[in-house]
């Protein structure tokens, strides 16, 4: 009868045992999906939210406010830029920088909230 040998079992560690000790506790609670890691979470997308709110409202009010110019000051939109009449270079060119810029704000404020979120996370 042949003899089969069953393969050694090989443990395979992902972490360092010292580092796991120093896991800070918000940062274990966090990993553990508790209440502290769901309320810190929770503050982050508060924070992307407000701050995505805050520059929506701002291009709305900036970009939405310009027909209402245009309706209430008739003589702006007479005025001519190049040949091109005022609102159009506004509101068919000019926009884009808008949000371009809007878009630009937006995204270093998320990076900004995500970087205080991990500060936060690491340092307690």
């Amino acid at each position: 009868m042949e003899e089969t040998t069953s393969p050694q079992r090989v443990r395979i560690v992902l972490g360092d045992e010292a580092q796991s000790r120093r896991t800070p506790v918000v940062r274990a609670e966090f990993d553990q999906q508790t209440g502290v890691g769901e309320v810190l979470v929770r503050g982050l997308v508060r924070a992307q939210l407000g701050l995505a709110v805050r520059i929506a409202a701002l291009v709305s009010l900036s970009l939405g406010s310009l027909p209402l110019l245009f309706a209430l000051v008739p003589a702006l939109a007479d005025v001519t830029v190049l040949g091109v009449r005022l609102p159009w270079l506004l509101l068919g060119v000019a926009a884009y920088p808008v949000f371009v810029a809007a878009g630009w704000v937006y995204t270093r404020g998320a990076e900004r909230n995500e970087r205080d979120f991990v500060e936060l996370v690491e340092r307690s």
